[in-house]
């Protein structure tokens, strides 16, 4: 599969459907987040799935394990391929998102969808961790929480590239690695990303699957843009 999931952070469903149909074929998926949700609700998420593509629901569940289990449910009812909570939210609460989801897919008589969990925000450092209270060094604060994932029961983590070999030496081969902050080495500039690599760094590292949403949505054309990622992969 290709892997590239293109990160719509747009705020109107047509142009989120203007790019999905665009970008059709020349990439893997397509991640929806909160900006998009938001704007468009799971009619969004639907749209899509309905015409085949994979979708990533990014919206970080983080709350109290029974309504974290009760938004996968409904997340897992959109058809989405993928969806995540946070790994700081703890083994209970992770526990009760695999566990909703692998029950209401069996419900639906559909595919269990991907259930991860995010580390540590691609837009944070070590200050900002310690201006949270984490005491650890990043890349140990990562490789913990994704270990945590791991003995949780999800399918993988979202993290940094810069993470990738560590989390792939402590987790295995088979652990699903999704990674935001991905910047082609033409571009200039991290926007509000701390934590980058190129595409082809981040494979090479480890990475399953590569968010990526302004190198390729903000470009003049974007399956040119698109395409001339994947060819570097």
């Amino acid at each position: 599969m290709n892997p590239i999931l293109v990160a719509l952070d747009v705020a109107s469903a047509d142009r989120a459907v203007a790019l999905a149909d665009a970008l059709r074929g020349a990439v893997g998926g397509f991640k929806i987040g909160k900006q998009l949700f938001t704007a468009a609700g799971p009619a969004m998420v639907r749209e899509l799935t309905s015409r085949g593509d994979r979708v990533f629901l990014d919206l970080k569940f983080h709350d109290i394990p029974n309504t974290v289990a009760g938004a996968v449910q409904s997340a897992v009812s959109t058809g989405a391929w993928m969806v995540n909570v946070h790994a700081s939210g703890g083994s209970a609460m992770m526990k009760a998102a695999a566990e909703s989801a692998r029950k209401t897919a069996d419900q639906l008589g559909q595919a269990r969808p991907l259930v991860i969990a995010v580390t540590v925000l691609t837009s944070m450092d070590d200050q900002a961790l310690r201006e949270v209270g984490v005491g650890r060094t990043m890349i140990d604060q990562v490789v913990a929480l994704s270990k945590l994932t791991k003995a949780s029961g999800l399918d993988g983590v979202v993290a940094s590239p810069k993470e990738v070999t560590a989390i792939r030496a402590a987790c295995g081969p088979d652990f699903q690695i999704v990674t935001p902050g991905i910047r082609p080495a033409d571009q200039e500039g991290k926007d509000d990303q701390a934590r980058t690599l190129t595409p082809a760094e981040a494979i090479a590292a480890g990475s399953t699957y590569l968010v990526i949403g302004r190198p390729i949505t903000g470009a003049p054309v974007p399956r040119e843009a698109a395409e001339r990622i994947a060819a570097s992969l």
